[in-house]
């Protein structure tokens, strides 16, 4: 009997904890112990139909006639979908339609959609590439070794360039201030370094020569070698490409500003140490499809294959340029079809009333409950509302994106919660018209109903996959979240009928055990309507 009272307890810890992530104002978990850092935020993760979003449908460039396999296709699409991961949206629509090479990308609550439209579409050649003394504005256009812009692009003929001020090489770990640049115009780009990252010791190359940071200036002179023929755009030597990246992320510097912390393979750390151990001062322009992400200057030699790009980065600009390290190699180019925000679809005045008929259904049946089986339908019900409180929880901290379908989904699932409870009920029923006590016949009622609530959730939840695994499949992804709401309501109606339903049972007979009075009103509530 011990043993009921500790799972009371669990579970009255349990209901507490679901009914406080359930607050609309939820504050979130956010703390620091040591190392240990946790920043998370509990709040509704709503569909494209309740909260809107964007709507991207993007298509293979290609010339026509052009035959692009479905490999190719849904290689593509997985690299769409890390990009979107990176983006941070949950539960986006990622839907490949082979028979017309297009991908649909639906992006519920996307406040940019330029932003997420241009890390979606690029072909994602990325190149380091040495521009000596010339420093290039972000957006820029370059022409490479390894090719001129596409069709469309025109290379920049006025890159943004200046006389590197002189200052010393950045230390890891020092604690000097950060060497001062002068404020760019409206067209130059932000100061940027490249430096190893903290613990990397230069070696190959000797002692590192002084450093520099670009400084922009409006009658800067560029510098610009070999001299291109007239007409010709000027072109410049690809060092690295994408597949020399083994990993890029966002940090912060010891001043606490945005920087790019980035990894090379093997081969390419062989290419940068050999590279930046010769050109310390110079700019290692960095390009995705030719267009200039940044154009940072090397400080000190990279010789351990770790580097990081500083400078006067917003955090926005950050996380950008390292979504596109990241996930750039698409396999074939895509463009953008069509591009359209969508609003909600049902609008606030149709959720509320969604919500008010949802209510409404749950007073009925908390209603037939109570008249039905009275004190054990009450007990039903608070269970019932318990289970609903842990199942939003559920929602909220997995996170489930919530959409009508979904919705539907969970409220089926409490009918299914209140179907176990009757069979439960009925079974006990029986047990006590048979003469038994009502403890033996309500452990009785539990042992016999359990084999049909069983199998009926299993086949349930077998269907529920079912539906998961078409709708992953074809991109349904109404049925899909239909299908997760339903399986998790499931899951967790067994937990309760089983488990919750049956040790408020056992507590409440001890307690109208103690005495013969509460004992024979006990089997009253029981078996009241026969």
């Amino acid at each position: 009997m011990r043993t009921n009272y500790w799972l009371l307890a669990a579970i009255a810890i349990l209901v507490l904890v679901a009914a406080w992530i359930d607050l609309p104002d939820n504050p979130g978990v956010h703390f620091q112990l040591g190392p240990v850092s946790v920043n998370q935020d509990i709040k509704v993760h709503e569909g494209l139909d309740l909260r809107g979003g964007v709507q991207v449908t993007l298509a293979a460039d290609v010339p026509a006639g052009t035959v692009v396999s479905s490999d190719t296709m849904q290689a593509a699409r997985t690299i769409v979908e890390n990009r979107i991961n990176g983006l941070g949206v949950s539960e986006p629509l990622i839907q490949l339609q082979q028979e017309t090479n297009r991908i649909l990308v639906e992006l519920p609550g996307v406040t940019n959609p330029e932003e997420a439209i241009a890390s979606l579409k690029g072909t994602g050649l990325l190149e380091f590439v040495d521009t000596g003394s010339t420093s290039f504005p972000d957006g820029a256009v370059i022409t490479t070794s390894l090719g001129g812009p596409a069709p469309g692009q025109t290379a920049s003929q006025t890159p943004t360039a200046g006389t590197p001020a002189a200052t010393s090489p950045a230390t890891p770990g020092a604690s000097a201030a950060p060497p001062a640049t002068s404020t760019p115009s409206a067209t130059s780009t932000p100061s940027a370094t490249v430096t190893p990252t903290p613990g990397s010791t230069p070696t190959a190359g000797g002692t590192p020569a002084a450093g520099s940071v670009a400084t922009p200036g409006a009658n800067a002179t560029p510098q610009v070698s070999p001299t291109p023929q007239a007409g010709q755009p000027q072109v410049y030597q690809t060092i690295l490409t994408g597949k020399d990246l083994k990993s890029a992320s966002a940090g912060v510097d010891q001043y606490g500003k945005p920087e790019i912390n980035f990894s090379l393979t093997d081969e390419g750390a062989k290419k940068m140490a050999e590279y930046s151990s010769t050109h310390v001062g110079k700019y290692l322009t960095i390009t995705m499809d030719k267009v200039v992400l940044s154009s940072p200057v090397i400080q000190t030699p990279i010789t351990q294959g770790d580097g990081r790009i500083t400078g006067t980065f917003t955090l926005q600009q950050v996380q950008s340029i390292v979504l596109q390290l990241k996930y750039g190699s698409l396999p074939v180019p895509l463009k953008v079809v069509e591009n359209r925000t969508v609003g909600p679809t049902l609008g606030e005045d149709s959720v509320n009333k969604s919500l008010l008929a949802g209510a409404i259904g749950l007073s009925i049946v908390a209603f037939f409950m109570i008249a039905y089986y009275r004190f054990p339908g009450f007990i039903a019900v608070l269970v019932l509302v318990a289970y609903s409180a842990i199942v939003f929880a559920l929602f909220k901290t997995i996170p489930v994106t919530l959409t009508l379908a979904g919705i539907a989904g969970f409220i089926l699932s409490i009918g299914m919660a209140v179907d176990a409870n009757i069979l439960i009920f009925e079974r006990t029923k029986e047990e006590l018209r048979a003469g038994k006590t009502v403890g033996a016949a309500i452990e009785a009622g539990f042992n016999r109903a359990w084999t049909s609530i069983r199998d009926s959730n299993v086949s349930t939840i077998i269907t529920c996959a079912i539906l998961f695994w078409f709708g992953l499949t074809f991109g349904a992804s109404v049925i899909r979240g239909f299908a997760l709401t339903l399986a998790i309501g499931v899951v967790v109606s067994m937990f309760t009928a089983i488990v919750v339903t049956r040790t408020v049972l056992r507590f409440l007979h001890r307690w109208f055990s103690s005495s013969p009075t509460l004992s024979q009103r006990w089997r009253e509530l029981w078996i009241w309507q026969h």
